[in-house]
């Protein structure tokens, strides 16, 4: 048989987790297996390699054929099979085989946020024009796909993909190759590891797409982030209205569907993009996804062998710190050849007042932008109408199926947050599941905005709470109202790293420092699916049109501005490694906001950041353009 020793240095592997159907094998799990660098530049001889190894083990080639998912061949050598517990055994014997680890499943973690961090057109010596706007770079986005038609992805002025691009455009349900252009130069999409754990994934159904378009919005949102064309009159409902356009407008984007609506994201879907990410020839790998703690060793991670590859020839990869903060060791994406990317305020927000009966008012935070309660509405606290053995707690904080109907009905429900209980939206959920009116969430102070804007839900911090308490404590018919929601910019102090944000040190190498540097991740405009919008429009009270922009927070909006930072970069430097690449941001970061003040991050309480919160600082792109 072939043979192909392998011997890189770091040893770096993915891991997959199990599926029970595929092809009929008892007890059989998708593994991968890992056999480092590639030692021949003939893909087809590395394929036949891996189905004679598999020959040896199944008894004959075609069991082989049936059996492998993957054949990993272009940027390493290895692949993805259905195999039993004793065959992954038996394989992972094999002299040339460096590892075999099961199957796992990672899960996915503007017009004002480039302008805040100083990446705009008036400035004349700044990174967007010495950049070129990103020209000539390739932005890979490993994420749920993308929806074509938006016009963030409208290729007016792009010109001709470089030669030394290889990527395809691979069709399928609703894509064809006619929705590739000169902007979204390829689209690839992977489901044979997710298929394998879950089953047949049917597009009759209308929750996915069998192809690279996307029908959950998360990956339209990050590549037009990273790279989206200028959009006039962009808004969210009329939220946020302005010019919307990615880090990087004149990159080119290159696609690869790794993430499903109903699953997550298959550690060998993903490992599968990353080694054609690389044959393909993208400059940026940008990654909003991961698993949380605990954390895998390097060995046993699929984001840590693919991006240690990619980052071997040269591709910068860029991931999402993840979303479980502000508890340390949460971070996630450690592996120190990656930039990890925490998430940031900016300087926006969207007030709605709450006035209340004695007409003094409360102010909080919103993106309901409807008329639902212009008029005023009876208040109630949820632990005061908590149904039948249903403890105050729970109903305090509004629960699913903690209120009693009746009592809500009609009213608006005051709910405080616990330990349990983080977001205002499943309290709105369970209030207009019971026809209450409205929803008032006290919880910790924070700018994330989780109120769901099809339904009259106001943020408001535990002090406004309280006092809301003590009014309706004071009142014999206690009644409020609201007035929604409006857009203000330049009155938050900002950047504050998000609650949210997943902290250091790291829980697996406490010696490499993450997160490595801080980037906006809160309430970020971007482009979104209207397929998605179609599915979030669910509210019997809704009467509203899908919608093609939306704003969302996490990690993951973090995460594909300094991808689009990092193609400014290449397009100015296009000899800096990876490395260099790095080094520039990460020293050049700022740990003030924008009056000079140290950087605060977000938590219960909040407290002065520091390196195990956002790495080097928050990114300052026009500083890292000479980093000295």
């Amino acid at each position: 048989m072939a043979s192909f020793p392998s011997s890189w240095p770091c040893g770096v592997v993915l891991a997959l987790l199990c599926s029970l159907f595929l092809l009929g094998l008892a007890s059989s799990n998708v593994y991968i297996v890992y056999m480092g660098e590639r030692h021949t530049d003939e893909p087809n001889l590395l394929e036949d390699s891996h189905h004679q190894i598999l020959s040896d083990i199944l008894g004959s080639k075609e069991s082989a054929k049936e059996s492998i998912l993957y054949s990993y061949k272009h940027g390493f050598s290895g692949f993805a099979a259905v195999l039993s517990q004793s065959q992954a055994k038996l394989i992972a014997d094999v002299p040339e085989v460096v590892h075999v680890v099961p199957n796992r499943i990672l899960n996915l973690h503007t017009t004002r946020s480039w302008d805040f961090l100083q990446v705009k057109p008036q400035i004349v010596d700044g990174i967007l024009s010495e950049g070129h706007s990103g020209l000539g770079t390739i932005i890979g986005v490993m994420d749920t796909g993308i929806w074509p038609e938006s016009e963030s992805f409208k290729d007016d002025g792009m010109g001709k993909f470089p030669s030394r691009w290889k990527g395809i455009c691979q069709e399928g349900n609703r894509f064809n190759r006619s929705h590739c252009n000169r902007k979204i130069i390829g689209a690839r999409w992977y489901i044979k590891g997710y298929e394998a754990e879950f089953g047949k994934l049917s597009p009759s159904d209308g929750i996915e797409f069998l192809s690279p378009r996307d029908a959950v919005g998360h990956g339209t949102h990050t590549s037009s982030t990273a790279s989206g064309a200028e959009v006039k009159n962009a808004n969210f409902r009329g939220l946020a209205q302005g010019i919307a356009r990615g880090g990087a407008p004149s990159s080119w984007l290159a696609i690869y569907k790794v993430c499903w609506a109903t699953g997550g994201c298959s550690s060998a879907d993903l490992l599968a993009a990353f080694d054609d990410a690389i044959f393909d020839g993208v400059d940026i790998i940008s990654a909003s996804l991961g698993s949380p703690p605990p954390l895998s060793t390097y060995v046993d991670d699929a984001l840590a062998i693919g991006s240690f590859h990619a980052v071997a020839r040269g591709i910068s990869v860029v991931c999402s710190a993840g979303n479980t903060g502000p508890y340390p060791q949460t971070v996630i994406n450690t592996a120190p050849w990656v930039m990890t990317v925490a998430a940031s305020t900016i300087d926006r927000d969207f007030p709605a007042v709450i006035t209340l009966g004695n007409n003094q008012t409360v102010v909080g935070q919103s993106f309901y932008t409807g008329r639902g309660l212009n008029k005023f509405h009876p208040i109630v606290y949820g632990a005061d109408i908590a149904a039948t053995n249903i403890d105050g707690t729970s109903a305090g904080s509004c629960d699913l199926e903690t209120l009693n109907a009746t009592l809500a009905r009609g009213k608006v429900i005051l709910c405080f947050q616990s330990r349990w209980q983080r977001s205002a939206a499943i309290a709105s959920k369970s209030v207009l599941e019971i026809n209450g009116a409205g929803v008032i969430f006290a919880q910790f102070p924070t700018k994330d905005v989780s109120c769901p804007w099809s339904f009259p839900c106001v943020q408001v911090d535990f002090e406004a709470g309280t006092s809301l308490l003590t009014y309706m404590a004071a009142s014999r018919k206690p009644v409020v109202k609201f007035s929604f929601s409006k857009t203000v910019i330049g009155q938050q102090l900002a950047p504050e790293i998000a609650y949210f944000s997943s902290r250091g040190p790291s829980s697996l190498s406490s010696s490499v420092l993450k997160p490595d540097i801080a980037a906006p991740g809160v309430d970020i405009l971007a482009s979104w699916s209207p397929a998605s919008s179609y599915k979030l429009l669910n509210s019997p009270q809704t009467k509203a049109s899908p919608f093609n922009f939306k704003l969302d927070s996490g990690t993951s909006m973090a995460c594909p501005h300094i991808s689009g930072i990092v193609a400014l970069l290449k397009g100015i430097h296009p000899k800096w490694n990876p490395a260099a690449i790095k080094s520039a941001l990460v020293t050049t970061a700022s740990m003030k906001d924008e009056y000079g003040q140290h950087t605060v991050a977000e938590g219960a309480p909040h407290k002065q950041a520091d390196p195990f919160d956002y790495g080097g600082g928050h990114v300052d792109p026009n500083k890292a353009l000479d980093p000295g």
